[in-house]
């Protein structure tokens, strides 16, 4: 099985719709899939949700959504959105992206009081980690949410990268400090993805393409190349789909995959 952790759908600008997703799934063999929003930047996103919710809902045994919030949308409007997310649409968790939406992943005034309201419900929370916004999204500063939120499963994604020099090193010690946190290594180079396999185990790395900023079949091709004489079948099986149906609780085959760093 192959589920992609990073793809990202959108109902305006540019970017792909679900069937186009699924197609570009259905060319390289991948079975499953994360989908969250390609959101315009600072605009009101409750029809982008919708929108994952119905694409979910339309193929839910394919596509796991996962919301999206901007703090600066305001703090009640946000959670009203996060309860609307879990409550309503039955979402499996919740992303906030410090780059994009251009705000500190730690702030006491903007993102901490909608991380309070998501920890409610103990659903994976992801967080884009990228080199591209490296003050706003510092590996450093997710270690100070999983300080506070040790049970809380977190997403880190990117784990560091999307631009060079990348944060890589910093996101490995972080994650390596907190077992709650599983890195997404989509927009990561390569030798810092098997660094960090061999740093944290095949329990704490998945694959994701970061569709559709990075081409879905060249991504699946080149996980399957780095991973060749790196990984046994088993932990390749876990990095390529495994893992993030793990973290998310998802029974695959009736069973839900446990992790041997949790056991």
């Amino acid at each position: 099985m192959i589920f992609d952790a990073d793809a990202h759908l959108t109902t305006t600008g540019e970017g792909i719709l679900v069937d186009e997703l699924l197609r570009k799934m259905d060319k390289c063999g991948v079975d499953k899939s994360i989908i969250w929003l390609q959101p315009p930047y600072m605009r009101y996103i409750d029809e982008g949700n919708k929108y994952i919710y119905d694409s979910m809902k339309t193929h839910s045994d394919r596509l796991y959504g996962i919301g999206w919030v901007d703090p600066h949308l305001g703090r009640q409007q946000s959670i009203d959105m996060i309860k609307r997310c879990y409550e309503e649409y039955g979402l499996y968790g919740m992303k906030l992206n410090g780059a994009q939406n251009t705000f500190y992943i730690d702030s006491e005034n903007l993102a901490m009081p909608l991380i309070d309201e998501i920890a409610k419900y103990n659903k994976p929370l992801a967080l884009h980690i990228g080199a591209d916004a490296y003050d706003t999204t510092h590996p450093f500063r997710l270690g100070k949410i999983a300080d506070k939120y040790p049970e809380l499963p977190i997403l880190m994604v990117h784990m560091g990268g999307v631009s060079i020099p990348s944060l890589a090193n910093a996101a490995i010690e972080i994650a390596a400090e907190h077992k709650n946190i599983t890195l997404i290594g989509s927009a990561s180079q390569y030798t810092a993805i098997l660094r960090a396999i061999k740093t944290l185990g095949a329990d704490r790395v998945c694959y994701g393409s970061d569709t559709p900023f990075f081409l879905m079949r060249v991504e699946v091709a080149a996980w399957n190349a780095m991973l060749e004489g790196e990984v046994t079948q088993e932990e390749k099986d876990k990095l390529m789909g495994g893992n993030i149906a793990r973290v998310l609780n998802i029974a695959i085959n009736s069973t839900i995959i446990e992790a041997s760093h949790l056991k």
